[in-house]
């Protein structure tokens, strides 16, 4: 297995200024260690808030880290800047959530597609008109939709350009960020159907963060839950839904709506109560542990670390580290 994107204590504040100094600091993201393996789909849950934006683009570089470092086939992305960076970000794309804010409603489709080709210097001319017109027809598009206008075109279709888009520099690394929840349920189905196709063909790893918990099941293989800026649960697919350690991953678990009665009966007791604390003054220790029904003395003390407690299922819970430990 090899790994294309691996973060090492990837921490992101953001600082609240008054008038010229600093008051506090949004605890973003803090000492997130994760492995992205290639050709692979690695999903993001937790709720708003928690960071799952905010790491991904710091993949990307749109966001410098505060501390930590983020490698790249083991090239180390905060120290690149200038052609260096612009050359690694050939290789990746980002689809957005809202297909009608992420297209530019003043310019035609073959412009839309074609300005990656351009940016890059993939190609020109004839040649850029050509590979527009093949990306198009991958997505489900025909020639008469190139000299069209954003607005012209539905809610999934939108997507469809969007995807084609990022598809257009021949990316190895693809983020979608919610690149599915403003669409009909039934688009939904073929966005994630061809999604699943383009990553065979083209030899994607993606990154995909959402809310729909169904959509992370059927399209990951591995699985990050954070919470509050911290990664408190990641494996494979299998590990996170089937067999959850983390009593947030429980409750999140419980709390998503399911048609299968086997789902229903194996609901988790772990209810999610409370609010979400503020970013900007997390909880001492733990940071589930106000809300958490198993929490300890221990809880608002310690900071648990991600304890691999087999099968690389790592969890980060102070109970779980004594159990990895005694046995």
């Amino acid at each position: 297995m090899t790994t294309l994107f691996e973060c090492r204590e990837l921490t992101k504040y953001f600082p609240i200024k008054s008038v010229f100094r600093e008051v506090a600091k949004v605890h973003a993201v803090e000492q997130i260690n994760l492995a992205i393996p290639e050709g692979e789909t690695v999903g993001l849950v937790g709720e708003s808030g928690c960071g799952k934006t905010t790491l991904a683009r710091m993949l990307l570089m749109l966001i410098r880290p505060t501390s930590g470092t983020i490698l790249y086939r083991d090239t180390d992305l905060t120290t690149l800047g200038g052609k260096e960076l612009r050359r690694f970000r050939r290789d990746t794309a980002i689809v957005f959530q809202d297909p009608y804010s992420s297209l530019d409603p003043r310019m035609l489709v073959a412009d839309v597609v074609g300005e990656p080709l351009a940016i890059h210097k993939v190609a020109s001319g004839e040649d850029r008109e050509d590979l527009v017109l093949r990306l198009l027809e991958r997505v489900g598009l025909k020639t008469e939709h190139m000299y069209r206008y954003p607005h012209e075109f539905s809610g999934g279709q939108r997507q469809r350009l969007a995807i084609a888009r990022a598809l257009a520099a021949d990316p190895k690394f693809m983020l979608l960020d919610e690149a599915t929840s403003a669409l009909d349920v039934s688009v939904q189905a073929k966005i994630l159907n061809m999604l699943s196709a383009l990553k065979s063909e083209f030899g994607l790893t993606y990154l995909f963060i959402s809310h729909d918990l169904s959509v992370i099941r059927h399209l990951s293989n591995r699985v990050g839950v954070m919470y509050v800026g911290r990664m408190v649960e990641y494996g494979t697919s299998d590990q996170v839904f089937g067999q959850p350690m983390h009593p947030y991953t429980r409750g999140l678990l419980g709390a998503a709506p399911s048609l299968n009665p086997d789902d229903r009966d194996r609901r988790s007791d772990v209810a999610l109560e409370g609010e979400v604390p503020s970013a900007v003054n997390p909880p001492p220790g733990c940071r589930f542990h106000p809300r958490c029904p198993e929490r300890s003395e221990n809880c608002s003390r310690i900071v648990p670390e991600l304890v691999d407690i087999g099968d690389g299922h790592l969890v980060a819970c102070a109970c779980k580290e004594r159990a990895a430990s005694d046995s």
